[in-house]
């Protein structure tokens, strides 16, 4: 009966820890994100500051290679592995199953995949069809991002959409077509996309998108993006934020700022 019993808290605390909220570090090797831009282009000082974030209390680390930010220069697939391979050749022995990589390009995503599993972050929601069939084949976690089209930029300069539920509908045809190709549920997470082709109206609301797609697990990265505001910069604003997504029953916040964030997950 003990040993049941421990069994039974075990398990207990498992699931708690599974429904608990986890931050997500950015890491940008890149010269033109907004942010953090050309800081850590060197793979040592990118190894540094993934230590850092993990440190301050990150369970995955996002890697990315070219900015999405408006106005930001595209990056070929040959590019984006250059500036990628030593960094994820240095991290992926150290961080085992703790990486992600944001990328939406199918070569780079099966390059880094013939090295270690990674979890695949797409921004533009699997708009190259040959993405979908990578992740598959590797049978990746993946992050499926929402995006309006299948062009960054031109999202940026469109007319913004308004609709949550075309936000939900997307994204949910995304997953299925996943699971109909064989790939687990349980390794899909969903990213309503806030500050890609949305109004600032909806942006907002996005912030509690877990709670309309409860059978998937959600990351919202929010992280000092315009729709906040002048003070998106700031630590608070940034906070606020990241309460409205944990009410809703978000599983990851995806921020640059791991250290000031764990406040609202050792609150929670």
């Amino acid at each position: 009966m003990v040993a049941r019993g421990a069994g039974i808290v075990w398990t207990q605390h498992l699931l708690l820890y599974e429904r608990m909220t986890k931050l997500v570090g950015i890491l940008n090797i890149t010269p033109d994100s907004f942010s953090d831009g050309d800081l850590f282009l060197d793979p040592e000082l990118a190894v540094k500051h993934a230590e850092k974030l993990f440190t301050d209390g990150a369970s995955l680390v996002d890697i990315g290679a070219e900015s999405t930010r408006p106005g930001a220069v595209p990056v070929t697939p040959a590019e984006e592995w250059r500036r990628l391979k030593y960094a994820l050749e240095w991290f992926m022995n150290l961080y085992p199953n703790q990486l992600s990589l944001d990328t939406y390009h199918p070569e780079t995503a099966r390059q880094a995949l013939k090295l270690r599993q990674f979890v695949i972050n797409d921004v533009t929601g699997l708009s190259h069809p040959a993405m979908t069939d990578v992740i598959v084949e590797h049978q990746a976690r993946c992050v499926i991002g929402h995006m309006p089209g299948s062009d960054i930029q031109k999202a940026h300069r469109a007319k913004p959409i308004d609709s949550l539920q075309q936000v939900v509908d997307e994204l949910l045809a995304k997953a299925a077509l996943l699971e109909s190709k064989g790939l687990k549920r349980s390794k899909i997470i969903l990213d309503p996309g806030i500050g890609f082709g949305k109004t600032e109206k909806l942006n907002w609301q996005l912030l509690e998108f877990a709670s309309s797609v409860p059978d998937y697990p959600v990351m919202i990265g929010y992280s000092r993006k315009r729709f906040l505001g002048d003070k998106r910069m700031e630590l608070e604003t940034n906070l606020a934020a990241g309460r409205a997504a944990i009410a809703a029953g978000a599983a990851y916040l995806r921020v640059h700022d791991v250290a000031g964030h764990r406040q609202l997950l050792e609150k929670g």
